[in-house]
């Protein structure tokens, strides 16, 4: 078996990493035999994390491996290995610079330790910078190990004993050229065994690999910003995407939709027969209740199967005891499986007919014989301590071992006496004193505060303590007798410990399975989940294709919490309306409806309903969100370079099958600035091809864009009076046209009128001067154009008056020929863009009037006759320069 060496710290980085070494042993893994010590030091595997009252976070062991190839394009080996649920999961992902997919995998999985090879932090290699930029986001313990524990061959070498053997070899192809997952799988493996001294037996653990092509790709930002896991504001409340759809009754049904949530789905036959088999639950009642009904009592099958294969290499009495409590929770969850089996006899989808195939009870028959054979069939699971340790100790059936029944004796004796010694204080002292169990304490005496009087309590009575309107006390012949019951326990678990391994060594070889049909449960009661939102709510199914179509579709968690009826929008997006620019005054819907969008398809794409009367989507391989505008006050780091690291981000990875929202980007910082940074995102997003909804202030940006292809303009319409203002939060087609809809809102709210007037009076002299600066800039580009036309006349005149002979004139005419049309074509394209931005804005102020559905410019009447003369002087200009 492998064995430590040494444990050491290594300070070759800024950040202080936990290095440990190993050696290896031949009879295991085929090394050559090096001299070596067993080191005493264990390193931890995770500092402790407080998820358990926090919505979507469930702290599990999962120790990670990761290694990077050398070059300028990476590629990065993944291997997991969940320690509470026996899942090993590799992955080999093709990277960008900035290891986005990497990041995300890590960040989806959330494994409690990450080990790296020691040779990428002295010089730190680009993937351990990014892990420590990323260090408070993974929250996990970094370690260092030797580089030769990533080896391929060894690597390998634990597939092919730890996998069930009808899966090696669909295994072996699958990882066929993933080196670098095979060799982190080998460090992984390593370090579980030596490092955390925990043995894992052959042909138990379930093992996969995960391509990085067959999920939605959501970044950190875009989970925390959608809130699709935890709710912002109060990381406890259920108002999150994870929270609405949990309904489910088991803890494998509840982790399998957290990832899917995380992941979704881009296969299309999975998600059809996901759709199929939730239409059918959320049509047939007698399935859906019968399949509720069954699933309630199921305990977490993939912990207890872990916790029967993967133990500590040292035994002890703790160990011993849950080796008993793992059996009589496997016996719990088999018996289960039958009543699943029979809610679900009737069902024709795949999805569902499989999960029947794998819970059939001759499925479970064997392990049911092997239990029968060791424990008693009147022993059950109980979740008390106390009647857990009573059915521990009568487990095993009598008749094994003559000194176990002997002990049994003692210990059902010893209780008894316990009980009879409460009675006689209760006689002897006049008091309603109740019989209770802890596991620290064992048995102690409950008594009412009220019961006392005004008596005090006799001084019989030690360990005194008060719990609200309660006493709890123990006496010394009490502690006695529970020395007693302990002792006696304690002999009884260690005398049917035997029998119990035993029993746990016949039951790996069907591990594999049990395993199986745990996995189909979690599907069953995900989807099961999902038809239970159907009933109450009105959802539909949505069909795939390429269009994106949601009619009548609401917020799915804004449509639950408020009081209010939530009021539906179409959305509705194809390649010719990609990019929509959504404006609107403030509180008038705008960043709810964008964030719909994107929740509506998580939601179709993890195989679940939408709230919608009509819902289509194209397949999704990336979501992209830029929606948080706070400060990052834990970061340092400011609401406009949040805005930019994240709106980066977003254009580095972008593409024809990403769904985009972007909310009020610019805003940290000038208006100018933020109009021209709002304005060449919006040209890069247009052109990746991507569904965009861009949400914005800006309504010259609409203006600006509208002539794009793909580019449409929406707003959220709003009813404004002279003394108030009503959202309607309907879209509709359209920039609004609304001006200064933030002073009107204010006007509406209890703000100082004096405020407000002046406030007006300002917004039209700043618009007013903004008028006039855009006319200026005409101004500027008419001097610009006379300032050229002069300068070549001068140098015309001054090569007249020159010397040069006429090959060299001829040369260099036809130099400042070229010089010169290049700078005039600069000036007239700059002068079309100063005439448009004039020309819109004597369209806000009115200057246009209507002749059918045709704006015409009562200003400039002579538009085409100043263009064809303009046309007509560059064209003399050329003819002077040819002559």
């Amino acid at each position: 078996m492998p064995q430590a060496i040494s444990t050491t710290s290594s300070e070759s980085t800024d950040r202080s990493y936990q290095y440990t070494t190993y050696e290896y042993d031949t009879a295991s893994l085929s090394r050559s035999r090096r001299p070596s010590t067993r080191g005493t030091t264990r390193p931890h595997t995770a500092r402790p994390r407080t998820g358990v009252s926090t919505i979507g976070i469930e702290y599990q062991r999962i120790i990670c491996a990761v290694s990077e190839s050398r070059g300028i394009s990476p590629t990065v080996g993944l291997a997991f290995v969940n320690l509470d649920t026996a899942q090993g999961i590799l992955c080999q992902i093709s990277d960008s610079q900035t290891y986005v997919r990497t990041l995300q995998k890590l960040m989806v999985l959330s494994p409690s330790a990450v080990l790296i090879s020691s040779t990428s932090v002295n010089p730190k290699s680009k993937l351990v910078s990014i892990l420590e930029q990323h260090y408070d986001q993974l929250n996990c313990e970094v370690l260092l190990a030797d580089r030769k524990y990533w080896a391929e061959q060894t690597g390998m070498e634990y597939m092919r004993q730890l996998a069930p053997p009808h899966d090696v070899d669909s295994l072996t192809i699958a990882v066929g050229d993933n080196y670098y997952a095979v060799c982190c799988f080998a460090a992984v493996l390593k370090h579980i065994e030596v490092g955390m001294n925990l043995t894992i037996p052959h042909r138990t653990m379930r093992i996969r690999y995960e391509s990085s092509e067959g999920s939605m790709m959501i970044d950190t930002a875009t989970i925390r910003s959608l809130e699709l896991i935890q709710n912002l504001h109060n990381p406890k409340s259920r108002d999150c995407l994870f929270g609405l759809l949990n309904k489910t009754l088991t803890p494998m049904g509840s982790r399998l939709l957290r990832s899917n949530i995380l992941q979704p789905l881009t296969d299309q036959d999975e998600l059809k027969s996901r759709h199929d088999a939730l239409e059918e639950l959320s049509t047939r009642e007698d399935i859906f209740f019968a399949t509720q009904a069954a699933l309630k009592n199921t305990l977490d099958a993939d912990k207890t199967l872990t916790s029967l294969i993967i133990t500590p290499k040292q035994q002890t009495l703790q160990t011993t005891e849950q080796a008993v409590n793992n059996v009589l929770a496997l016996k719990h969850f088999v018996t289960c499986i039958t009543p699943i089996y029979e809610a679900i006899s009737g069902v024709r989808s795949k999805a569902l007919q499989e999960a029947k195939r794998l819970c059939h009870p001759r499925m479970i028959q064997p392990v049911l014989r092997l239990i029968d054979q060791t424990i008693n069939s009147d022993t059950i699971w109980a979740s008390k301590p106390v009647d857990l340790r009573n059915q521990r100790s009568y487990a095993v059936k009598s008749g094994v071992n003559g000194l176990l029944d002997v002990a049994r004796q003692t210990f059902k004796e010893a209780g008894e006496d316990a009980l009879n010694h409460m009675q006689d204080l209760a006689t002897e002292h006049d008091l309603g004193l109740e019989f209770q169990y802890d596991t620290p304490r064992q048995h102690y005496f409950r008594l009412q505060v009220s019961e006392l009087e005004d008596r005090r309590l006799p001084p019989v009575f030690i360990n005194v303590f008060r719990k609200k309107k309660h006493l709890e006390f123990q006496t010394l012949e009490l502690l006695k007798l529970n020395q007693k019951i302990r002792d006696s326990a304690t002999e009884v678990l260690l005398m049917s410990d035997q029998s119990i391994q035993q029993l746990i060594l016949q039951l790996h070889d069907f591990v594999p399975t049990l395993f199986k049909i745990s996995e189909a449960i979690a599907l069953l009661d995900m989807l099961s989940a999902f038809a239970n939102l159907v009933t109450v709510h009105s959802y539909v199914r949505p069909s795939i294709n390429p269009t994106l179509a949601f009619k009548s579709a609401r917020h799915p968690i804004k449509e639950q919490i408020q009081t209010t009826k939530f009021i539906p929008n179409d959305i509705y997006s194809t390649q010719t309306r990609r990019f929509q620019i959504i404006t609107g005054c403030n509180m008038s819907g705008k960043s709810t409806y964008i964030r719909t969008a994107a929740l509506l398809t998580v939601m179709a794409q993890i195989g679940s309903f939408v709230p919608a009367s009509f819902a289509t989507f194209p397949i999704i391989r990336q979501l992209l969100a830029r929606v948080s505008t706070d400060d990052l006050v834990e970061a340092n780091v400011s609401t406009f370079s949040a805005e930019m690291r994240e709106t980066a981000y977003i254009l580095n990875n972008v593409d024809a099958h990403s769904l985009v929202i972007i909310d009020e980007l610019g805003r940290g910082t000038s208006t100018g600035d933020g109009m021209a940074i709002a304005l060449a995102i919006a040209e890069a997003l247009v052109r990746s091809r991507a569904l965009v909804w861009f949400a914005t202030h800006f309504r010259d940006l609409a203006t600006v864009m509208a002539e794009r292809a793909g580019v449409v303009g929406l707003h959220l319409a709003v009813d404004a009076g002279e003394t108030a203002m009503t959202m309607l939060y309907r879209v509709a087609e359209g920039v609004e046209r609304q001006a200064h809809y933030g002073l009107k809102l204010a006007r509406v709210l209890p703000f100082p009128e004096e405020v407000i007037s002046v406030a007006e009076d300002m917004a039209g002299r700043l618009e007013e001067r903004a008028r006039r600066n855009k006319r200026a800039s005409v101004a500027v580009v008419h001097a610009r154009r006379r300032k050229l036309l002069l300068h070549l006349r001068e140098q015309l005149r001054q090569a007249e008056r020159g010397a040069m002979n006429e090959v060299v004139l001829r040369d260099w005419l036809k130099t400042l020929q070229e010089e010169f049309v290049v700078q005039m074509v600069r000036i007239d394209e700059e002068a079309k863009v100063a005439r448009e931005m004039e020309e819109a804005d004597d369209e806000d102020v009115g200057d246009v009037y209507m002749v059918g559905a045709l704006p015409v410019e009562q200003s400039r009447p002579s538009t085409a006759r100043e263009s064809r003369a303009r046309s007509a002087q560059r064209s003399e200009q050329t003819m002077l320069f040819d002559n």
